[in-house]
């Protein structure tokens, strides 16, 4: 099998993940996935559908990943994993579809507008 790779974003993070086969090593910016996610959570965040299909020791992925916060850049490495594991194997999609990782999060920061504090928060008002 030769490198697969895939795209997953969220938020303003970019995943860009190049999956071979291997032991099940996970190399984010040339550090190990422990290190780079402390957060046990977020590290089963990014497990997740390696862990569905059950193919969790089967390959070695190394990843770029960029933007965003530690939340945002676990699900974009989720949803890049899914899309990777789907052009190796395309039977695989319908069990990752049913758990949602191949569905892109689509919801971004809404823009501060002018005359406002936040996007949508106004300043208070009194009429006195």
């Amino acid at each position: 099998m030769e490198v697969v790779n895939a795209l997953g974003r969220r938020k303003s993070a970019i995943a860009r993940v190049f999956v071979s086969e291997g032991t099940g090593k996970i190399t984010i910016n040339k550090r190990d996935l422990a290190q780079y996610f402390p957060s046990t959570i977020l590290q089963y965040v990014v497990k997740q559908p390696l862990n569905k299909l059950g193919v969790a020791e089967k390959y070695d992925i190394k990843v770029n990943l960029c933007g965003g916060g530690f939340t945002g850049q676990s699900q974009a490495l989720r949803l890049a994993i899914a899309r990777a594991l789907v052009k190796i194997n395309p039977d695989d999609k319908k069990a990752l579809r049913s758990e949602g990782f191949m569905t892109r999060d689509a919801r971004e920061v809404e823009r501060k507008k002018p005359g406002r504090p936040k996007a949508r928060r106004r300043f208070q008002f009194s009429k006195r």
